[in-house]
């Protein structure tokens, strides 16, 4: 997984071991996807404290050899169907990836995307981007096949 967000180029790269402990302590929230059993993509995520029934998605990541096939799509749809009502994330402005992924979801679901600011650059150190808050639901919905 460090390797995918390394190579992505475009991710926030965490540390090995928290890509580690993340598989462990949020695995529920969490998917891999493999071929041939190696790792082709994850999607990292938790269950907002503060919001039962929300997803809040950390990090996608797919292989570049993967990109294309809606591989993201699906491993976040999976994750959709655990019993989550709402899907949260934070997308930089120039993230356009991130931005066609959640707002096919929404589509393909036929639930309401909205997009607020939450994080200015001002909180963080360097050069990054704000981000803003999007959130997908409720989903409620039966999915489509863009998802699956």
């Amino acid at each position: 997984m460090w390797r995918i967000a390394r190579d992505s180029k475009t991710l926030d790269l965490n540390s090995p071991y928290s890509y580690v402990l993340w598989c462990r302590d949020f695995a529920a929230t969490s998917v891999v996807a493999r071929v041939d059993g190696e790792i082709r993509g994850f999607v990292t995520g938790f269950d907002r404290p503060e919001e039962p029934g929300t997803l809040f998605v950390w990090q996608v990541a797919v292989e570049e050899d993967w990109r294309g096939r809606s591989l993201a799509g699906r491993m976040l749809g999976h994750l959709a169907d655990r019993g989550h009502r709402y899907v949260e994330a934070t997308v930089t402005p120039d993230n356009v990836a991130s931005d066609r992924l959640f707002t096919a979801f929404a589509r393909d679901r036929g639930t309401e995307l909205r997009r607020t600011p939450l994080l200015s650059e001002d909180l963080f150190p360097g050069d990054h981007e704000p981000e803003e808050l999007y959130r997908i639901g409720p989903l409620d919905v039966p999915a489509t096949s863009g998802d699956r």
